[in-house]
């Protein structure tokens, strides 16, 4: 009888996270997973429709059987067969994040036995999800170091609340693959940053990048306009590109929130990498904990652990043979697989 994994969806902090790489490893452990309590630590628990797409897009990818799947369902049952490789497109229908429905259905995908081409439609921008140019230019060069090649396209920008987002991915797999290790920056490369607005006056980002100009002094800082906006949106990205990582730090603008508040908040995450040597900041650690699993051996630098991904690295563990060692030092927090 094929092995159970029994998942308390409020573990940890008990959100959407610990069921997408539950529906990721199952996918690729060939386990069955039983959920119960499916984002308890969230205001409104069980499945939203973003967390359905995710389900739906692994159960076409793997055939799986599948009890549960509905609009606040507390409980999911998740057999998985074989993963198929192949073109899909999955569509969130909401302002619901295309990207998080990416990195549910990737690390099967990667694994697969040939190449695969997704269309997925949805929030592109959404600040409660990793944007598309983290994934470009943050995680996906990462992945690459290990092994795996993936190339994303972004079509159409989606914004909260409106969506209309769109993006093709292409997956080319690996057999295995290769470990990480991360532990320095390397040397600078280069700092830059962007203000995007999307059916709201290019103004606001005028206003952002005068700010941002003032008080972190990089050569090269842009206010740029969305081409054919599918709904008002406002984002700040910098990116700080070093010999072995990108470091993507974004800020959201908001209705009633001044251009200079959104331009602050985005300094002041800039300004915490700087001050820090780790290589990997908070959100890129949370990404690649599933990969350095799945390669069996590898270590990173990071500049702080979030609770997201401790609770992370407990459900990865239920479902491979690793344990991960955390351990603080002067230059960051060290994370190894033992």
């Amino acid at each position: 009888m094929n092995e159970v994994i029994h998942i308390d969806g409020s573990l940890g902090e008990g959100g959407g996270q610990v069921l997408r790489t539950s529906l990721a490893l199952s996918m690729i452990m060939g386990k069955r997973v039983e959920f119960k309590n499916i984002r308890a630590g969230r205001a409104k628990p069980g499945l939203m429709r973003q967390h359905l797409a995710c389900v739906r897009a692994a159960q076409k990818i793997c055939g799986a059987r599948v009890k549960g799947d509905e609009l606040k369902s507390l409980h999911l049952s998740f057999q998985p067969g074989k993963i198929k490789s192949g073109d899909y497109h999955f569509s969130v229908g909401s302002a619901g994040s295309a990207s998080l429905v990416l990195q549910t259905v990737l690390p099967a995908l990667m694994l697969a036995e040939g190449f695969s081409s997704l269309e997925l439609e949805g929030g592109t921008h959404n600040p409660m999800a990793p944007p598309f140019d983290f994934l470009e230019k943050a995680f996906l060069p990462q992945l690459k170091k290990m092994g795996v090649e993936v190339d994303v396209d972004l079509l159409t920008w989606g914004f909260f609340p409106a969506g209309g987002g769109h993006m093709k991915v292409k997956i080319y797999p690996v057999e295995k693959l290769k470990s990480l290790s991360l532990m320095e920056r390397g040397k600078l490369i280069s700092r830059k940053a962007e203000a995007w607005v999307s059916s709201i006056p290019l103004s606001i980002a005028e206003s952002e990048v005068k700010v941002l100009s003032e008080k972190l002094e990089w050569n090269e800082i842009f206010a740029k306009k969305v081409i054919d906006p599918k709904g008002p949106g406002n984002i700040i990205m910098a990116l700080q590109e070093y010999e072995n990582v990108t470091e993507f730090t974004s800020s959201f603008g908001e209705r009633g929130l001044k251009a200079a508040r959104v331009a602050d908040r985005l300094v002041r995450e800039v300004r915490k990498y700087q001050l820090s040597e780790a290589p990997v900041g908070e959100y890129l650690a949370d990404q690649l904990l599933l990969p350095m699993a799945l390669s069996g051996k590898g270590e990173l630098l990071c500049t702080e652990l979030s609770s997201h991904s401790l609770t992370n690295m407990e459900v990865i563990q239920k479902f491979v043979d690793v344990s991960f060692s955390v351990e603080e030092r002067k230059d960051g927090i060290c994370v190894r697989l033992n």
